[in-house]
């Protein structure tokens, strides 16, 4: 053996090994239950980062752990598609190449993009390879399969024909970058600087006023959407303006009427305790509007320009030239009575970080409040637990105040919706200006027709209808928009592991006969991901799973922290502090970096990682190779192979004895915390032990009783180290396997699958 171990040169030979080992795919058996976890899928658009580094390592500790207890383990990979952000990313690329998404059209663009995923996820997939996955290969699965997409689609069906599915007008949140609707956690808030400009609102009647009182001061944020204006609120305990309640306000610049209504939510202690409702443009201001019937007067289009409705005066401006243009005419008008500094909440899309302009749209909904008890329930009554428990109470909270989910996009990329439309009627005015192409198809196909507009009857379907059930009209157009990327991945656990709804039938008696994977691996034991997307996923999972299937996705959620730099600092390009996992492992190999990943993070806690960290575990696999190197090379080439499991007392001197006992506590011990989720206690259980207890002090004691090649001496050293590997593999998979592989035994079958030491 060298010196030195050199993770370089070990690390894909060793990878080749378990792979034509097939210890990757699990080995059916009725004795113990399976151990499944279905990997959280890796946006399939880029390469990994050192989050996917963490998720990847914990689930692999568990499925080696399990693996080697005996148990049939599964580790299934997976892909996702990422609706908004693959296609983001893709029209970058075609901007590069001087094009656009509707150059190439809406079928050339999916079908370039899905070549773009393709090769993306392989050299995603050969990155997982290189953290040590150990992931049942040949049943990996992409968001957008064929099966998969069926069973998604099959589920909207189920939830428009159960009256869970409906279309509706509501705010809400649009990206005029990525031209789509957001869900309310796609879109991230910041602080932002910026000024209240307070601006004085004329009052129509003077009758019930006393004195000067002949308009009411509002201050705002956005006098750009002041054109939209549709009524004036104020509390209605606030007793400087209770009697202007009912009163008649005229909007500056717009000329337009609208009343002074009472609210609530109105904060008297926010600029002068009067505040503008604009419904088309605001959450708060929508929810007054609905209370008072207000009209929706839209100023600001999808296309972020000014719209007609706006005036012609601005009409076509950008909101910011409105602004600027709005302040100078105000100011003129002596209608600007000051400007204050103000600091607020900005909220930008997730996905490319432009600011988010809340809008009056027609969408696709799912009522979550029902399938929301299910899933409440299932955690409250520990179906489901969570790890660690203080995120339940988030989860309650979430889940209580849950609204309707906006599941429909305005993308190419992705499921598109199941649902068709008796002609040109259905599609709402946004969808229209946006597929103007489909508009087109559809007039062309029959230019004499008359009912080319149809009558708008809704059909969800997973087959295209060939006519208008209604009136027989055979223009039949499929809703141009997808699903929202989370809907699909929702569904991930049973979807990936090949579920059917009762009726379905098998192909075959064998196959009757032969339990599917859902039969078996379902629910699956761990989802193991980061705590910031509880609600973005696992609760939509838990939803989704127990409406599908009937049953819980998964027994045990475990959430991991954010990775931050060594400086706790946030991760990010700006900062220059991004760890890349890759050049990581190129340089210290995964070992290393598995371990740094690991010790000292706790679950729903973020854990600091430097380069100092890294390579002082790179320094311990170096120490795990030097004692595997020391102890083979005293003992003899004709050793008795003596399984490591099977160290006779007898001769062994009181020091070999006390090496022993601590062993066994150890394994003991780090059993327990791997059971009870606790990686970074036995993580550094076994390193404590390895470097200190076994290398510092037994092996150094050993040394000259090696010299007389004491027997004792030896065979304890070699049960020792062959239980310590096994302990240390789920942690550490490359240096163990190495060091392994090259003790003399009569079994040659790799660590991988040997079984777990017994305390």
């Amino acid at each position: 053996m060298d010196k030195t171990y050199k993770p370089e040169e070990w690390e894909e030979k060793i990878y080749r090994l378990w792979e034509r080992s097939k210890a990757f795919t699990p080995r059916r058996t009725k004795r113990k239950k399976p151990f499944s976890i279905i990997m959280p899928p890796p946006n399939a658009n880029g390469s990994l980062h050192i989050g996917h580094a963490m998720f990847v390592t914990l689930e692999d500790i568990m499925a080696r752990f399990y693996r080697m207890k005996g148990r049939s383990t599964l580790l299934l990979p997976g892909a996702d598609h990422a609706g908004i952000l693959t296609q983001v990313v893709f029209e970058k690329k075609l901007k590069k190449e001087g094009k656009t998404r509707f150059d190439l059209g809406r079928k050339k663009f999916y079908k370039d993009c899905y070549k773009f995923t393709q090769e993306n996820k392989k050299k995603m997939y050969e990155q997982i390879k290189k953290l040590g996955a150990s992931c049942d290969w040949k049943r990996e699965k992409f968001t957008l399969d064929p099966a998969i997409s069926k069973q998604v689609l099959k589920t909207f069906v189920k939830l428009y024909k159960n009256k869970l599915a409906y279309r509706g007008e509501r705010l809400i949140n649009w990206c005029p970058r990525c031209m789509t609707a957001l869900s309310n956690l796609e879109v991230e808030h910041s602080q932002e600087q910026t000024y209240l400009w307070f601006i004085k609102y004329p009052l129509k009647s003077h009758s019930t006023i006393t004195g000067q009182e002949r308009f009411l001061m509002v201050a705002t944020t956005r006098p750009e959407t002041m054109l939209g204006d549709a009524a004036l609120a104020v509390n209605p305990n606030d007793f400087r303006y209770k009697k202007f309640i009912g009163q008649t306000a005229i909007v500056p610049l717009a000329g337009r009427e609208v009343p002074v209504v009472a609210d609530k939510t109105v904060d008297p202690e926010f600029g002068t305790g009067v505040v503008k409702v604009t419904p088309a443009h605001n959450p708060d201001d929508w929810k007054i509007g609905q209370k008072n019937k207000l009209e929706s007067i839209r100023a600001i289009g999808f296309d972020n320009k000014m719209t007609k409705e706006a005036g012609e005066n601005f009409a076509g401006l950008t909101p910011g030239e409105a602004r600027k243009k709005i302040i100078d005419t105000l100011k003129k008008k002596d209608s600007l009575i000051k400007i204050k500094k103000y600091e607020h909440s900005v909220g930008h899309c997730e996905r490319c970080e432009t600011t988010v302009e809340p809008q009056v749209s027609l969408q696709w909904f799912i009522k979550t409040k029902r399938l929301a008890k299910k899933a409440v329930k299932a955690v409250r009554k520990e179906k489901i637990k969570i790890i660690p428990k203080r995120f339940k109470k988030n989860y309650f909270n979430w889940m209580r105040d849950i609204h309707d989910w906006c599941i429909s996009r305005q993308l190419w990329w992705g499921h598109r919706l199941p649902i068709y439309y008796c002609g040109l009627s259905g599609l709402s005015d946004l969808q229209r200006s946006m597929n103007s192409d489909l508009v087109e198809k559809v007039k062309n196909t029959d230019k004499k027709s008359k009912i080319i507009d149809g009558c708008g009857v809704i059909i969800v379907s997973l087959e295209k209808p060939k006519k208008c059930p209604e009136c027989g009209n055979k223009n039949i157009v499929q809703d141009p928009d997808t699903f929202d990327t989370w809907f699909s991945s929702g569904q991930w656990p049973y979807t990936a592991l090949g579920f059917k709804a009762k009726g379905s039938k098998a192909k075959s008696k064998k196959q009757k006969a032969k339990l599917s994977d859902f039969d078996y691996f379902y629910p699956t034991s761990v989802m193991e991901t980061g705590y910031e997307i509880l609600f973005f996923w696992v609760a939509r999972m838990i939803m989704l799973g127990l409406y599908r299937t009937g049953k819980v996705p998964f027994k045990t959620v475990y959430l991991h922290g954010l990775v931050r730099d060594a400086f706790g600092e946030k991760m990010s390009k700006s900062k220059g502090n991004v760890i890349d996992p890759l050049d990581v492992v190129n340089k210290f190999g995964a070992d290393a970096l598995r371990m740094a990943l690991v010790v000292g993070a706790s679950p729903g806690n973020d854990i600091s990682l430097g380069e100092a960290k890294i390579r002082g575990y790179r320094n311990f696999t170096n120490k795990v190779w030097n004692i595997g190197r020391f102890i083979l090379g005293r003992l003899p080439r004709r050793y008795d192979h003596t399984p490591s499991f099977s160290l006779k007392l007898e001769g062994l001197t009181a020091e070999d004895k006390k090496i022993v006992k601590k062993l066994h506590r150890l394994i003991k011990r780090v059993d327990k915390n791997l059971q009870e989720f606790k990686f970074s206690f036995a993580g550094e259980a076994i390193y404590q032990f390895v470097w200190h207890e076994f290398a510092d002090h037994y092996i150094e004691s050993t040394k000259k009783r090696l010299d007389k090649k004491d027997k004792a001496a030896l065979s304890t050293l070699r049960y020792v180290l062959m239980n310590s590997l096994k302990l240390l593999h789920p942690f550490m998979p490359y240096v163990t396997e190495a060091v392994w592989g090259r003790i003399p035994k009569k079994n040659k079958e790799p660590l991988i699958v040997s079984s777990w030491p017994a305390g």
